[in-house]
């Protein structure tokens, strides 16, 4: 099944990382799998509850800070209870130049998994990024949304489910359902 709430905000993401040259990037993931969609160079995983972001940075074994060219969170720091701290550590842990893919929820239900705990819209995201130590204009931020899409978002079935013959992709930015960024450090 592809969600409704996703479509729009995959298209733009994945152009975003084949723009980055994903075939030399070193990859982190947190608590996720889209990255899977693509040839890093490496990629690892980073679950909670085994790793918790807004604890600190991943280290290695010797304790240093691990680094990456490219950190991906999609869908997760909704869940966070220190979005701001997890956004710092993400950044420490970012090489020179490197970038951080965050995508989250703006209208969308109460999803507890295990906490819910805030929104954004595109310029949320920003606002973010920015008090995290990103400089403004090297962060590119999106909002997608309609009023089809969170008419269905009330739903009984849910996340709804496209349907490309019935649902338009076309943009309400009064109406966001979600947003992504790309931060440079």
């Amino acid at each position: 099944m592809v969600s409704l709430n996703r479509v729009a905000m995959n298209r733009s993401s994945r152009k975003m990382i084949r723009d980055l040259g994903p075939e030399g990037l070193d990859v982190a993931e947190i608590s996720g799998k889209w990255g899977k969609n693509f040839t890093f160079r490496s990629y690892a995983q980073f679950r909670y509850p085994e790793y918790d972001i807004c604890e600190g940075p991943f280290r290695h074994e010797s304790r240093a800070v691990r680094t990456f060219d490219l950190i991906l969170a999609n869908q997760v720091w909704e869940h966070l209870d220190r979005p701001y701290a997890a956004t710092r550590h993400v950044r420490s842990m970012l090489r020179p130049g490197g970038y951080f893919w965050l995508a989250v929820p703006f209208y969308i239900p109460f999803h507890a998994a295990p906490n819910d705990c805030s929104r954004w819209s595109a310029r949320g995201l920003k606002n973010l990024l920015i008090e995290a130590g990103f400089e403004e204009h090297k962060i590119e931020a999106h909002q997608w949304g309609n009023r089809n899409a969170a008419l269905k978002n009330l739903g009984e079935s849910w996340p709804p489910e496209y349907n490309p013959e019935a649902d338009s992709l076309e943009n309400d930015p009064d109406m966001p359902i979600c947003a992504w960024a790309l931060a440079q450090r």
